[in-house]
């Protein structure tokens, strides 16, 4: 394994929105000149550093590059917080990806990572190959919402980094059986200190936004996704974690029958949403993103 492969490179990319402009955060992992380049997107209050190690893993054959969503990690937080939506997001990676210089890219998305990724790829002309959509899907069970709603957007402070480190594997408990060690990797990260306290890192009026959605929006943007989701033209690979109580069996059948380029694998002893840290896991991205048939058992 190279050092290219297992060192990441921070990079900034200035980006616009109605309220001005922001800087977009990314790591980047791999030879800058490879045109074989896979976007990694993260989770709702997670950070583009989640993917550090399959990054790392992908490292020696792919250009990989991790963004931080507006609001998160090292990327700015917008000036108007009704523009964090998925129209904003997926207007950012646009302009990373044309910063990143190739003519296409594949796409893992975690959570709302996925949803970008369903909305970009399905717009005409995307640059987008292959997308791997980690346990989200179009429609969203209410009562991962209601889970989402109780500690969205709480400005918390803690006493250490290890009280921050804990606190966000309480709330990412459904991601699997991690050690002390693998929690401590990927929520770091989430955590800076400031004014001798210990906060997340990203905005909590992204609450806002999540949280003025009326049920008619949220039934049109269910629609929007399932349309973006059926003109998705390249291979797509659905993971779902067996216990997920936010991508149903039901949904992930719909979405076979929605679009014929669609395959999907569940992982046993995992909710919402796989880590992507253990080698099975990892094996299981890169046999997609390589072209070999991932299936469910």
């Amino acid at each position: 394994m190279s050092m290219a492969s297992v060192v990441p490179r921070q990079h900034f990319v200035q980006c616009v929105s109605p309220s001005g402009l922001h800087r977009l955060a990314y790591t980047e992992w791999g030879d800058p000149a490879n045109s074989r380049v896979l976007v990694c997107v993260h989770g709702l209050t997670r950070s583009g550093r989640d993917f550090d190690r399959l990054a790392a893993a992908f490292g020696d054959d792919w250009r990989v590059v991790c963004p931080d969503v507006a609001g998160r990690g090292l990327s700015s937080w917008l000036a108007d917080p009704q523009g964090y939506s998925i129209a904003q997001y997926v207007a950012d990676m646009v302009t990373l990806i044309a910063r990143l210089g190739v003519g296409k890219v594949d796409w893992f998305g975690t959570s709302m990572g996925g949803m970008i990724g369903m909305v970009l790829a399905g717009l005409p002309d995307a640059s987008v190959g292959r997308v791997l959509l980690n346990d989200i899907g179009p429609h969203i069970e209410p009562v991962s919402l209601e889970r989402i709603g109780t500690y969205l957007g709480r400005d918390e402070r803690f006493a250490t980094l290890q009280d921050g480190i804990d606190r966000a594997a309480q709330l990412a408990a459904s991601f699997g059986p991690l050690t002390a060690d693998e929690w401590r990797e990927i929520n770091t990260p989430l955590l800076h200190e400031v004014d001798g306290a210990w906060r997340f890192r990203y905005d909590p009026r992204i609450a806002e936004s999540f949280a003025s959605t009326t049920p008619e929006q949220s039934a049109l943007g269910e629609a929007l996704l399932w349309r973006s989701f059926a003109a998705i033209p390249g291979p797509v690979l659905v993971v779902r974690g067996a216990e997920s109580d936010l991508l149903s069996r039901e949904t992930v059948a719909k979405m076979r029958a929605t679009n014929r380029n669609v395959s999907s694998v569940e992982i046993a002893g995992v909710g919402h949403a796989p880590a992507f840290l253990a080698e099975d896991q990892i094996g299981l991205a890169r046999r997609f993103f390589s072209g070999q048939p991932v299936e469910a058992a």
